[in-house]
């Protein structure tokens, strides 16, 4: 790798964290002159990194004008939900079919590991990363690169909504008996993985992924209460 490829990769790692969290205002226009200076860039690797967050849905460019950073809505929230319903659904069809055994039960080894902290966690983010982990050990025993590559995306362009929807749960209620459901969903899964039943892992981890799909758009005006609320 070439010092200019490094540099470019450090510059899109950063704006990415940026862009995923909403650091930019949903369809706020890019201050390039002020990004270029807040991280020591120069204009070529700023904008080569700018464009492949376009490639990637998480920033939008319009001709003429500039980048500008994705919307937040419930129809968008929405579409990546059913996105994740299809490619998730396909992964768990090609587990059934490619996973070995042994594979299998070392899948629910971790899963029975981490469930102690699941179960009690109570901090969303954390809450966030475990279930982040479940979903990308399974996706990648389906042995689909390219599926696994999509869920990464799809899994970041969701993960603001997603925090701000735990933590609005946490508010209610506990998040450890708010997330009872979705734990039960993960051995489910698992178990009809194991069992080779693909109709039966398919419908559940099509139910785990809608449950909270149906929530996107009060999640989404939370979020925008929370993104205009002026800091303290």
């Amino acid at each position: 790798m070439t010092k200019a490829d490094s540099n470019v990769d450090r510059i899109y790692e950063k704006l990415r964290k940026m862009a995923a969290y909403f650091e930019f205002k949903p369809d706020a226009r890019i201050n390039e002159s002020a990004l270029s200076t807040e991280l020591g860039a120069s204009r070529t690797p700023l904008r080569e990194a700018l464009n492949r967050l376009v490639a990637e849905g998480f920033l939008t460019f319009q001709s003429g004008r500039g980048f500008f950073c994705r919307p937040l809505s419930p129809k968008l929230i929405l579409d990546l939900y059913e996105a994740r319903v299809a490619i998730e659904t396909e992964i768990v069809r090609l587990v059934c079919r490619r996973a070995s055994d042994e594979e299998l039960q070392d899948l629910m080894e971790f899963l029975k590991s981490t469930e102690p902290d699941y179960d009690s966690c109570e901090d969303p983010m954390e809450l966030l990363s475990m279930d982040e982990a479940y979903h990308m050990r399974i996706a990648a025993l389906s042995q689909s690169n390219e599926l696994v590559r999509i869920l990464e995306n799809l899994n970041d362009r969701v993960r603001y909504i997603r925090l701000v929807d735990l933590k609005y749960l946490r508010g209610k209620t506990p998040v450890s008996t708010q997330e009872e459901a979705q734990l039960s969903a993960h051995r489910v899964v698992l178990t009809a993985l194991i069992n080779r039943d693909e109709d039966k892992a398919v419908s559940t981890m099509r139910h785990h992924i809608e449950r909270r799909r149906d929530e996107a758009t009060e999640a989404v005006r939370i979020a925008y209460s929370q993104l205009y609320v002026p800091a303290d």
